[in-house]
C-alpha cells in the first residue's frame, strides 16, 4: 500500500473569544479527504505564546475526534497511539479556542497519510 503524507502547519495570530467557543483558526488547517482514498491522523505538535491556556480540536466533518491542550508559554507532541481511518469526502479541521481576551501566536503541525 503507497501512502502519501499530508502536513497541515503554519504560525497563527489569535484573540481569544472564550474556551466553550472553539473556532476555525485559518482555512489552511482544513483538508477534504480525496475521493477514494482514506486518511489517517499520525501526530499534533503545538505551541503556544499566550499566558493562558489554549487548546486546539481535531474535527471530523464538525465532530470533534481529538483535543490538544497546550499550557500558557508551553508545546506540547502527541504521537496519536489510537489511529483511526477517516472516510473518503470526509472534512478534517482544526479549530481553537482561548480565553476570551487572551492573544497571542499558535505554532502548528499536524500530519496525517493518505492512502
Amino acid at each position: 500500500m503507497s501512502t502519501t503524507p499530508k502536513f497541515l502547519q503554519g504560525v497563527f495570530g489569535f484573540t481569544g473569544t472564550g474556551l466553550t467557543k472553539p473556532a476555525p483558526l485559518d482555512p489552511s488547517l482544513t483538508f477534504l479527504v480525496p475521493a477514494g482514498m482514506t486518511a489517517q491522523p499520525l501526530y499534533f505538535r503545538g505551541g503556544n505564546s499566550s499566558d493562558e491556556l489554549v487548546y486546539v480540536t481535531l474535527t471530523r466533518d464538525g465532530a470533534s475526534m481529538r483535543m490538544f491542550p497546550i499550557g500558557a508559554k508551553a508545546s506540547v507532541n502527541v504521537p496519536l497511539r489510537v489511529v483511526e481511518d477517516v472516510d473518503p469526502d470526509s472534512v478534517l479541521e482544526l479549530v481553537f479556542a482561548a480565553p476570551a481576551g487572551a492573544s497571542g501566536e499558535i505554532v502548528v503541525d499536524f500530519g496525517l497519510v493518505i492512502f
